[in-house]
């Protein structure tokens, strides 16, 4: 049994408390601080000044999108239409072969309203198919051919789960909105291989360990993919462990029940820490960009408008009663005021109908919340999912949601700060690839409400900032409680699982605007085993 001590930098313990050495022994902490000095080490981490910390997780993310983005066409740092357009045009001339082209994700903002035109892709590919995700990951934009191929015409009509752009004659503009929009085209094309699944996971949660995080909720994983996870498990493909999210479809959830039983039983069968699947994923509402959101009120620049809320609500209350019977843990994503309410709601009929246990249920997002609900997650027992890289003021804010929410719906964006007043418990996430999935990019704009600009002065909504504290034990604590897992991991104690990341400076110390440019990740652990830097697998993203 290996006993290796870190010292010679400083240990956040998470506990209120920082020490200047810590002992792990057979994938836990043995001792820290002085106790840690006492007796012999087998093993040295100098921590050359920097700071060691509980590993980092991250509790809404969607890992095989950001493998996939990888692998397919790179448009996500295009900035215009015309980089886009090339670099699809580059992607197809590489791969010949290839009958769909299929990618992510673009910036919605680089057009007005985020409305795309299939013409500009077929300039590029008129022959194949070709259907991008926005980075909303609830908007495509495809070609002329995508929508031929998928039988998509000016006779399609919008859904209640989707809707469709259009020319000013009716016909198809190339650019679709949420669940039966997006699916309709996508379904259309080839399924992703089991074996390109798994190169994207494994890429992804390499990403993962090099940027200091050791688990991960999987936000979105549609039954099929469980095949996937499972032979990525065995293959030693999974760098970190990650909890599947069964994503519960309205359309099919009772013939659901027995997939959800089934493929938690499969995981199980495998003995394997790296892989549970004990969630199921709701989706209440859309976004706010493409005004899918649910709103309590109508849209500002739409008063037709109030969002599309996915699931009837009385089917929503009888599948999340369900689930919640199964004993797994609901995750429901929520944007508008609506959404968030509706998600409350549902928790609380779930409590009186199935009575009290510690089920720990999950809204992700929060983007508007209404000033009456904030108590509610602590009466409820409702962890707050949030992402903090989107709580600033940038390009999607200004000419997209601003003008679609007003302005005093605006000032009850992301209120990180009220929720953990109001006795919420807050993990955070990053909703990858949507955005950064670097702990260490969130954490300045959880602290500042600054953009990189540093703009606002101050800070938007400056009574929602964090102290670096509870940022980090957001990042830390936060998602080991989210996980079930606050008795092994999220803190630096005695008896604690040995996850622990190394940063080359004590970023608590820095300006918040220099920690993304001027720190980095020395090492990751998980369970005392260095995973970061890696010693026999490939380069991460």
């Amino acid at each position: 049994m290996t006993r290796t001590l870190f010292h010679n930098g400083t240990i956040w313990t998470g506990t209120g408390s920082t020490v200047s050495a810590l002992t792990t022994r057979n994938g836990r902490i043995e001792a820290v601080g002085a106790e840690a000095l006492a007796g012999t080490a087998d093993a040295i981490v100098d921590l050359q000044g920097g700071l060691l910390l509980p590993a980092f997780g991250d509790g809404h993310c969607h890992p095989d999108h950001a493998g996939f983005e990888a692998m397919g066409p790179r448009v996500r740092e295009c900035g215009s239409v015309e980089e886009i357009v090339e670099e699809v045009r580059r992607y197809a001339l590489a791969h010949p072969d290839a009958e769909w082209i299929v990618g992510a994700s673009y910036d919605s903002t680089l057009v007005p309203g985020g409305v795309f035109d299939a013409r500009w892709l077929d300039a590029a590919v008129p022959d194949r198919p070709v259907v991008l995700r926005a980075w909303d990951y609830h908007t495509v934009w495809c070609n002329t051919e995508a929508m031929r191929r998928a039988g998509l015409d000016a006779s399609t009509p919008d859904t209640a789960r989707g809707a469709y752009a259009r020319r000013a004659d009716g016909e198809l503009l190339g650019t679709m909105y949420e669940w039966d929009a997006v699916d309709a085209v996508l379904g259309a094309a080839p399924a992703r291989t089991t074996g390109d699944l798994v190169r994207a996971l494994r890429l992804a949660t390499e990403s993962y360990a090099a940027a200091g995080v050791t688990w991960i909720q999987d936000a979105w994983v549609e039954h099929r993919s469980v095949e996937a996870y499972i032979e990525a498990a065995r293959q030693g493909a999974l760098a970190i462990r990650v909890n599947l999210g069964l994503r519960a479809d309205p359309a099919r959830w009772r013939d659901q029940l027995a997939e959800f039983a089934a493929d938690r039983d499969r995981v199980r069968a495998l003995h394997d820490d790296r892989l549970t699947a004990n969630t199921v994923k709701f989706f209440m509402d859309g976004i706010l960009e493409n005004r899918t959101a649910s709103l309590l009120d109508p849209y500002s620049d739409d008063p037709c408008a109030r969002g599309m809320p996915i699931w009837p609500y009385e089917e929503l209350l009888e599948a999340f009663t369900a689930v919640d019977e199964m004993g797994l843990q609901a995750h429901l994503h929520a944007i508008g005021d609506a959404g968030v309410r509706t998600a409350l709601d549902a928790v609380e009929h779930v409590i009186r109908v199935n009575g009290p246990r510690d089920r720990r249920p999950v809204i992700a997002h929060v983007q508007v919340l209404d000033e009456a609900d904030l108590p509610r997650f602590a009466e409820l027992g409702v962890i707050a999912n949030l992402q903090p890289l989107w709580a600033r003021v940038d390009a999607a804010m200004t000419e997209l949601t601003f003008p679609r929410i007003g302005a005093e719906r605006a000032r009850r964006q992301y209120l990180i700060g009220s929720l953990l007043r109001a006795g919420a418990r807050v993990a955070f996430g990053s909703d990858w690839p949507v955005s950064d999935h670097r702990p260490l990019a969130g954490l300045p704009v959880a602290v500042t409400r600054e953009n990189a600009e540093r703009e606002p002065a101050g800070g938007w909504l400056p009574e929602e900032r964090l102290t670096f504290d509870d940022a980090l034990s957001a990042y830390t604590a936060g998602v080991a409680h989210q996980a079930f897992a606050e008795d092994d991991r999220g803190v630096l104690a005695p008896g604690k699982v040995a996850d622990l990341v190394w940063l080359d400076a004590d970023v608590r110390r820095m300006d918040p605007h220099d920690i993304a440019l001027r720190s980095a990740v020395r090492g990751t652990w998980m369970a005392g085993t260095r995973i970061h830097p890696p010693s026999d697998r490939s380069s991460a993203l």
